[in-house]
């Protein structure tokens, strides 16, 4: 059985650290018109499930509305359920009593499939039948991720869909794998990806955003890619390369345009320690560390002592 684990953490983590790439994904779902430098407000709240576990989500005001998202990487599941399980308590915790009638007001919701087959609906429903004969209609939106192409993503400023690009390669992997031909292909297009949100970028507050968002996609693609050695190695030299790329890209042109030698060679030096300490901190091996910054063995050995 499969752990989710690595995609609710990468999807929380968008959720919390970078919630402006999230306007654009609300946009798309309810149909508004929020601009990028929209105020977000976060909220946590604990729950109580039936079964007596404790979840803890994440919403998002905007304005007087709040937003509820959720991605689920199964195809099958009871998803709506546990949707309505925590908007049900979410409205409990706002309700209002006006003109002698408590008032709850449910979250605008949707779920992001990161995953999907020809049944999935393009809405998820739970009837509630009310004893005096009265319906309601729950109804949660559902976005297929991967149903969006890589023009798409980047004409609606979907940003936030990236880190789960790779996984609509994943049934073919092996088969990819084995055919240089289709590894060509779809080194390229990630190659072609990564070059694209490059462009997406241009101040220094928006390249660390770059980088936590290109250094997400590695996380999602060396799990995607774990048992296919050649793709994994491949994919992985693009994305650790192109970031380290962004950031001496960006210090060397600020060097120029201050036309001092020195800056040049201090900003390259500090850009490529920034990177290896980085990777020196999320355990990634010596050897990967060296093929995508073209150090050597005792250029690390000696910031390993500074650290």
């Amino acid at each position: 059985m499969e752990n989710n684990t690595i995609f609710d953490d990468v999807f929380r983590t968008m959720l919390e650290k970078m919630p402006q790439l999230v306007i654009p994904v609300i946009n798309e779902v309810f149909h508004t018109s929020y601009s990028k430098e929209e105020k977000i407000n976060q909220y946590r709240n604990e729950h109580h499930t039936a079964s007596g576990e404790i979840i803890t989500d994440s919403y998002l005001g905007i304005g007087n509305k709040l937003y509820h998202l959720e991605c689920e990487s199964r195809v099958k599941g009871n998803m709506v359920i546990r949707m309505i399980e925590y908007d049900f308590a979410a409205a409990l915790e706002d309700i209002a009593l006006a003109d002698g009638i408590y008032e709850m007001n449910f979250p605008h919701s949707c779920i992001l499939y990161l995953r999907h087959n020809k049944n999935t609906p393009n809405h998820l429903n739970v009837r509630i039948n009310m004893p005096d004969g009265q319906h309601i209609i729950y109804s949660v939106p559902t976005i297929k991720l991967q149903e969006y192409t890589k023009d798409d993503i980047f004409r609606k400023k979907l940003l936030f869909f990236l880190p789960f690009y790779i996984m609509r390669y994943e049934k073919e992997l092996h088969s990819i794998e084995k055919d240089s031909k289709k590894t060509i292909e779809m080194v390229e297009d990630i190659e072609s990806l990564i070059v694209d949100l490059k462009k997406e970028f241009s101040s220094d507050e928006e390249m660390e955003l770059y980088t936590r968002l290109a250094e997400l996609m590695e996380r999602i693609s060396d799990y995607i890619l774990n048992s296919e050695k050649n793709l994994k190695e491949r994919i992985g030299a693009i994305m650790g390369g192109k970031i380290l790329e962004l950031e001496t890209d960006k210090i060397l042109e600020r060097g120029r345009e201050q036309g001092l030698e020195q800056g040049l060679e201090q900003g390259l030096h500090q850009a490529t320690t920034k990177i290896i300490s980085q990777m020196l901190k999320e355990n990634v091996s010596w050897d990967k560390i060296i093929l995508y910054t073209g150090c050597t063995r005792e250029d690390i050995e000696k910031l390993t002592e500074k650290l």
